[in-house]
């Protein structure tokens, strides 16, 4: 059997990082990702995925993301229960979290704001893009 989940998307608020009766750091929060289509009116949808993170990935969560980061998860679906206010059992799924990557740095999260990625107006320096820059002819190689 697998259960897997790889996400890439957008944290919606600053998380929050609380403790267990034993100490242990964790930290829910949201992910939004966008949809690859749009809707009949034309508007691009997203989907809010509920994450939890533990321990000291909980702990860099809480100190270095704040909303608006793009966040790489990677880890699993998971289901739990509980008792309602009415004594019905409630159903919560949420992706418990292996890894977060952080995707951009803190300084271009600051430079940036939510309406430059909408727009594509922001486009990171993409390496692999030719630069018109000559390569060294063969001949030129020591080896």
């Amino acid at each position: 059997m697998l259960n897997r989940v790889i996400l890439v998307g957008r944290i919606t608020k600053d998380p929050e990082l609380k403790r267990t009766q034993t100490n242990i750091a964790v930290v829910s929060f949201t992910l939004a990702i966008d949809r690859q289509f749009t809707n009949e009116q034309g508007e691009r949808q997203a989907d809010f995925i509920q994450c939890v993170v533990w321990r000291k990935q909980a702990e860099n969560v809480a100190q270095f993301v704040r909303k608006g980061a793009l966040l790489g998860i990677d880890g699993r679906i998971q289901t739990r229960t509980y008792e309602g206010p009415n004594g019905d059992t409630r159903y919560v799924t949420e992706v418990l979290c292996d890894s977060v990557q952080f995707l951009e740095s803190k300084k271009s999260q600051e430079q940036t704001s939510p309406q430059d990625f909408e727009s594509n107006t922001y486009q990171e320096e993409d390496p692999f893009v030719s630069t018109g820059k000559s390569l060294a002819a063969e001949e030129d190689l020591p080896f």
